[in-house]
């Protein structure tokens, strides 16, 4: 059986268009009984005249305008798939975007805008608490951006082909209970919290561990670590039945817990991001850096004790605000 081509929308249109069968024939670079011969092929396949031939030429019946109307939007969907697959040819994928990252609350909002920069064949995350082994990722080429808190010998890697920036420097909240006393305040002062037990992440994996330390030892108390915790849902349970842990200071109040300020900020950890200078990343690190702060600012307002400090600490964030500026393109490039 005999199918409607493109040749025929096209044959369709340029007959409306030009209003004379011998019109469209020239333009479409055909004889007239050729292109006479391909209206009566369209006919037959819709079941119905399109055209009624009349001294003025040739008027599109209700059937014909439907078929032209069809015709049009098929033969403009067609041309913009052509357009978008030259385009994709012209600059090839070169294969996925992997982001190393700890497991942080914006990884999900960093990948989405990783997605809208950079033209890849997929976004990947690989997710570990270990910063050697994210840049490990990084220095191996089998990640093209890292981003962790910062730890003691970070400077002492060598990190060839890689760029590194602080995003940061982000104050450490903390969490208790939500039938905690302490729950009602704006803020907690740090030696409100000598004799509670505490949940934290194995030493290896915590960048606040000594400046809290510090910070505890400054107000007269060593903090009883009780917990040595990685899996959130067990440090969530701990933290509700009435110890306390620091935490993101972008993490809601939920499910029996309150995350409040530290008064005075007394930890605070650097958010740091690292990009590969070569690959997908090659000439763009600022745009990934970018990425990164688009992300991160995106939680901010998750918490609106956060959201507050945010707004009375522009120093803490400048490098951040700055990367706001570079907006998003309209498609991956």
């Amino acid at each position: 059986m005999a199918e409607l081509e493109l040749r025929h929308l096209r044959a369709v249109c340029a007959i409306a268009e030009e209003g004379s069968v011998t019109k469209a024939a020239a333009r479409l670079g055909l004889t007239q009984p050729a292109l006479s011969a391909q209206l009566r092929s369209v006919e037959r396949l819709v079941g119905g005249q399109l055209f009624e031939r009349t001294p003025a030429g040739s008027v599109p019946t209700d059937l014909g305008r439907y078929v032209i109307r069809s015709a049009h939007v098929v033969l403009d969907d067609l041309s913009q798939l052509l357009s978008s697959a030259r385009e994709r040819a012209s600059v090839p994928s070169q294969g996925p975007f992997v982001a190393a990252a700890m497991p942080m609350l914006w990884v999900t909002q960093l990948v989405d805008e990783l997605r809208a920069r950079f033209r890849c064949t997929e976004i990947r995350t690989e997710i570990d608490w270990s910063w050697q082994a994210l840049l490990d990722m990084l220095v191996s080429k089998r990640a093209n951006i890292a981003v962790f808190d910062y730890f003691e010998g970070v400077e002492r890697r060598q990190l060839p082909n890689i760029e590194v920036r602080t995003l940061l420097n982000e104050p450490q909240f903390v969490a208790v209970a939500a039938d905690s006393p302490l729950a009602a305040y704006d803020s907690i002062p740090l030696a409100d919290l000598a004799d509670l037990d505490w949940v934290a992440l194995p030493p290896e994996y915590d960048a606040a561990r000594m400046q809290i330390n510090a910070a505890c030892a400054a107000v007269g108390f060593t903090p009883r670590i009780a917990h040595h915790v990685i899996e959130t849902g067990a440090a969530r349970a701990l933290i509700s039945n009435g110890a306390v842990s620091l935490a993101s200071p972008a993490s809601r109040s939920w499910d029996g817990i309150v995350v409040r300020p530290l008064r005075g900020d007394p930890v605070s950890v650097r958010v740091m991001v690292a990009t590969r200078t070569d690959g997908l990343i090659a000439g763009r690190a600022h745009e990934a850096f970018a990425c990164a702060a688009h992300a991160y600012r995106a939680v901010v307002d998750r918490n609106p004790y956060f959201a507050r400090w945010w707004d009375e600490h522009p120093e803490a964030h400048v490098e951040l605000d700055a990367a706001l500026r570079l907006v998003r393109p309209s498609r991956p490039q």
